[in-house]
C-alpha cells in the first residue's frame, strides 16, 4: 500500500483492508462549497478511489473566506467550483479519479448523479436539495450523510439505507419549498463551524466505506459561539410520507423550464427544458452585437449595461440583478433562446 496512506493505515480502524475498501469506494458530495471544499479535500487525500463532485455554481471572492480549497486566481476567472475543486485535488492525489460535474443538482440530474454511486454527502445550502437527496437515495437505496452550518452553529446526521431509522424527512417534517431561516448571506457563517461539521461527516464516511466503527445514530449539533455540542435521539415518524408512504414531493418531478432564485445572490438560475452542448463561438457572435461577450471553456459571460447573464456549456445560465423568477425566464428566452 502506497506510503501516502501510511499514517491512516496505521490507525486501527482503518488498516490495510479499510486502505483498500477506500480505494474501491466510490462517493458522489453534492455542493463545493464551504462544507464540500473541506469533505472533498479530506476525502481524496484519505483515498477515496472516486469522487464526483457536483455544483452548478462559480468561484467569487466572498467564497474564500471559508471554501478552502479555491484560490484568488479561481475567483479573478470564475471558473466553474467543481471543475477548479477537481484541478486543485488532482494536485493533491493523482491517484484517484476525480469527476466534476459543472451542473444542478435537481429532479432531473439527481438520479444520474446518485445511481452509480455508493454514498451521498450533502454540502448544499438549501432544504429543497436536501428532501431530493433524501427521497433519491430511497428510491436508490442509498446512504447519505446530511450536513449544514449557519453562523456558529451546524449539525449533521447519517441517514443509512437498510436500518429502521428516521429519515431526513422524519427530522425536518414534510416537504414545504424551503426553510424560510436565515442564511449564510443574512447571518454569515465562521470557517471553523463548516469544517467541523464537514470532518464529522468525514469521520463517518470513513467508518461507513470501511465497515469498521460504529455509526452515529443521532443528530449531532453544536455551536462554537456558545460552547454547546448535543447528541438528539431522532424518532422515525411511523406516518412519514418518504420512508413510510414512498410519497415524493421532488423525486421525479421536473417538467418544463425551470427558474430559482439563489440564496442571498440576487440572481435567478434558469434550466432550459432540453439540455445540451453550447456552442460558445455561435452565442458570442449572437450577442455580441447587443452588448459586452466574454467566455472561457466553461462559461460565457455577457453584459448589455442591465442584463448580466452567465452561461454554460449545458445551456444552464444564471441571470444576475433579477429576484423574479418569470422575468429570468423572460430573460432567457429573449436572449439565448
Amino acid at each position: 500500500m502506497s506510503e501516502r496512506y501510511s499514517r491512516q493505515i496505521a490507525f486501527y480502524g482503518v488498516g490495510e483492508e479499510g486502505q483498500a475498501k477506500l480505494r474501491a469506494s466510490r462517493v458522489v458530495i453534492v455542493g463545493m462549497g464551504a462544507l464540500g471544499t473541506v469533505t472533498a479535500n479530506n476525502l481524496a487525500r484519505a483515498g477515496v478511489g472516486y469522487l464526483r463532485l457536483v455544483d452548478r455554481d462559480f468561484v467569487e471572492l466572498s467564497n474564500l473566506q471559508r471554501q478552502v480549497i479555491y484560490t484568488e486566481q479561481d475567483a479573478a476567472e470564475a471558473l466553474p467550483k467543481a471543475e477548479a475543486a477537481a484541478r486543485h485535488l488532482r494536485e493533491a492525489n493523482s491517484e484517484i479519479e476525480i469527476e466534476p460535474a459543472v451542473t444542478d443538482f435537481n429532479s432531473s440530474t439527481a438520479e444520474a448523479l446518485i445511481s452509480d454511486m455508493d454514498l451521498v454527502l450533502d454540502a448544499t445550502d438549501n432544504f429543497e436539495a436536501r428532501y431530493l437527496i433524501n427521497e433519491t437515495c430511497h428510491v436508490l437505496k442509498k446512504s447519505w450523510i446530511y450536513g449544514g452550518a449557519i453562523g456558529s452553529s451546524g449539525m449533521t446526521m447519517n441517514y443509512i439505507y437498510g436500518e429502521d431509522q428516521p429519515c431526513f424527512c422524519c427530522l425536518a417534517g414534510p416537504a414545504a419549498g424551503g426553510s424560510g431561516g436565515p442564511t449564510c448571506v443574512t447571518a454569515g457563517v465562521l470557517a471553523s463551524a463548516t469544517a467541523i461539521v464537514s470532518s464529522y461527516q468525514c469521520a463517518e464516511a470513513i467508518k461507513y466505506l470501511t465497515g469498521n466503527g460504529d455509526l452515529r445514530k443521532t443528530l449531532l449539533t453544536f455551536d462554537l459561539w456558545e460552547n454547546q455540542f448535543q447528541e438528539i435521539e431522532i424518532i422515525k415518524d411511523q406516518d412519514c410520507p418518504v420512508c413510510v408512504h414512498e410519497e415524493y414531493t421532488y423525486y421525479g418531478k421536473t417538467q418544463g423550464m425551470q427558474a430559482v432564485s439563489l440564496c442571498g445572490r440576487d440572481a435567478v438560475q434558469v434550466i432550459p427544458e432540453k439540455t445540451g452542448d453550447v456552442d460558445f463561438e455561435r452565442y458570442a457572435e449572437k450577442l455580441g452585437a447587443l452588448g459586452k461577450v466574454s467566455c472561457n471553456d466553461f462559461t460565457l459571460d455577457f453584459d448589455n449595461g442591465s442584463i448580466e447573464i452567465k452561461l454554460f456549456k449545458n445551456g444552464r445560465a444564471i441571470i444576475k440583478h433579477v429576484d423574479d423568477e418569470s422575468r429570468a425566464k423572460s430573460i432567457y428566452t429573449e436572449y439565448i433562446g
